[in-house]
């Protein structure tokens, strides 16, 4: 019996890994708000529907097979990020460093991101300024990441003009396919960082 083999992506089928990178009816990760592909349940559409699936469009995404693409290209913008100085050896006391509560609550919600690339193909440019504020937002907003937070910006943006993603044009669609509903704030907080790094690096050039 002839069977035919449909690649796709998954794994933990429990909307937090990002991998089920699929455009289902025209919406990354189909019509329902704030939902993964793998958490979207047949019972949403109805009886008979025509359900269009297609893989994640975008330059920086090639498709590798049928709905599967390498999002590779996220994995070398946060290397590019490079390390946070911290002390080593014993666990330091909890409230030795004191983080505000707003301060605290944001990068949580940064960090909240799963980099599925969602906010990338909801994108008419193909940018990836949601994920990259995410990113830069989650260890920036904490004290514990301030070290090289600066020069850390200026990598990852770097990074991610090299890998082709692109250019942001404030047209608010990388949020609303965002299933982590990742906030619009975060790119104005990056914007800000990366004219610090800009103004930085020409006055160390004198």
């Amino acid at each position: 019996m002839d069977k035919t083999l449909l690649f796709f992506d998954h794994d933990c089928r429990e909307g937090i890994c990002g991998t089920c990178s699929l455009v289902i009816n025209g919406n990354p990760h189909g019509p329902l708000s704030s939902t993964t592909a793998c958490q979207l349940t047949m019972r949403y559409f109805e009886d008979s529907a025509t359900i269009h699936v297609e893989p994640f469009r975008a330059k920086a995404f090639p498709v590798v097979k049928d709905l599967a693409v390498d999002r590779s290209s996220f994995d070398r913008i946060v290397a590019a990020g490079g390390y946070v100085s911290t002390h080593v050896g014993s666990a330091p006391e909890a409230n030795s460093i004191l983080v505000s509560k707003e301060d605290a609550d944001l990068s949580f919600e940064a960090a909240t991101c799963i980099g599925c690339g969602a906010c990338v193909a909801a994108c008419r440019n193909g940018a990836a300024m949601l994920f990259l504020s995410a990113k830069t937002s989650h260890l920036g907003l904490l004290p514990q990441g301030q070290t090289e937070h600066i020069e850390r910006v200026s990598k990852m943006v770097h990074q991610m003009d090299d890998e082709d993603f692109g250019s942001c044009s404030n047209a608010g669609n990388c949020a609303g396919a965002c299933p982590k509903d990742i906030d619009l704030g975060n790119i104005a907080r990056l914007n800000r960082d990366y004219m610090k790094s800009f103004f930085k690096k020409r006055k160390s050039e004198g």
